[in-house]
């Protein structure tokens, strides 16, 4: 089993940014990817960025040039980096692994609000 501890939701103004951390537990076995999803109220989870155990990768339209990515493989962390947030970038964010296995995993969520 695959434990995923999410950090770092709040509630921001527009324009501000806030960092989230997802730390990894248990049998993550590499390679691998992470990543970050999130859900707004009403709407399906879509993905937000991911990021492989060698460093490429991968983020949705609405959020390039906005968020970054990173994973410090030693720690078995993955970061998001997320500047110039908009209202619309309020909802559940959800970490993600999926492991070499291609089982996915997936953390409980943290809450994040940009206010107008």
């Amino acid at each position: 089993q695959v434990q995923l501890v999410e950090s770092g939701g709040g509630l921001v103004q527009a324009g501000g940014s806030l960092r989230l951390s997802c730390a990894a537990s248990g049998s993550i076995f590499s390679p691998n990817t992470m990543g970050w999803y999130r859900q707004a109220p009403g709407k399906q989870r879509e993905l937000v960025a991911s990021i492989t155990s060698g460093g490429s990768t991968n983020y949705a339209d609405s959020v390039k040039g906005r968020f970054t990515i990173s994973r410090d493989n030693a720690k078995n962390t993955v970061y998001l980096q997320m500047n110039s947030l908009k209202p619309e970038d309020t909802a559940v964010y959800y970490c993600n692994l999926r492991n070499a296995y291609f089982r996915v995993f997936w953390g409980q969520g943290t809450q994040v609000t940009v206010s107008s």
